[in-house]
């Protein structure tokens, strides 16, 4: 039995049809341009939407938006300030330079220190549609005259 197995494994039939190989055709350049192209597609795609996903789930404020306020800051060098930043009620000065971030001084928030609530910034979109409907208004007016 084991001659039989290893002339059968060693017959020149076996190998000569297990060497052929099956010719595989190349592919086009054509579709595997468009193969890159749908790809890209699709990873652009994913991107977009997770950023609108992102935006539709939080309201479009980070994580930890409202918490810190910049109060006020000043130049102390060309590239170098000062800024204090208000913190859950409490002050920070801190000193700001391109390579860091030092804290100066912690400070209670002073009595009459208002807080100022920024007045939200107009969304993008409407203020995109305000600008075409200008520039157009404006079209119309020197196409009649």
């Amino acid at each position: 039995m084991r001659g039989a197995l290893c002339f059968a494994a060693s017959s020149p039939l076996w190998a000569a049809t297990a060497a052929v190989p099956t010719p595989v055709a190349a592919p086009s350049p054509f579709a595997s341009l468009v193969q890159v192209i749908l790809g890209l597609a699709v990873v652009l795609g994913a991107i977009i939407g997770v950023a609108w996903l992102f935006k539709r789930l939080s309201g479009g404020a980070l994580g930890g938006a409202g918490r810190v306020r910049v109060v006020g800051g000043a130049m102390v060098g060309q590239k170098e300030r000062v800024v204090i930043v208000e913190l859950e009620g409490e002050w920070l000065v801190l000193g700001v330079t391109p390579q860091q971030v030092n804290l100066l001084n912690k400070m209670p928030r002073p009595e009459g220190a208002e807080p100022e609530r920024a007045e939200p910034a107009e969304p993008f979109a409407r203020w995109l549609k305000a600008a075409l409907d200008k520039s157009r208004e404006a079209q119309r007016r020197r196409q009649d005259k």
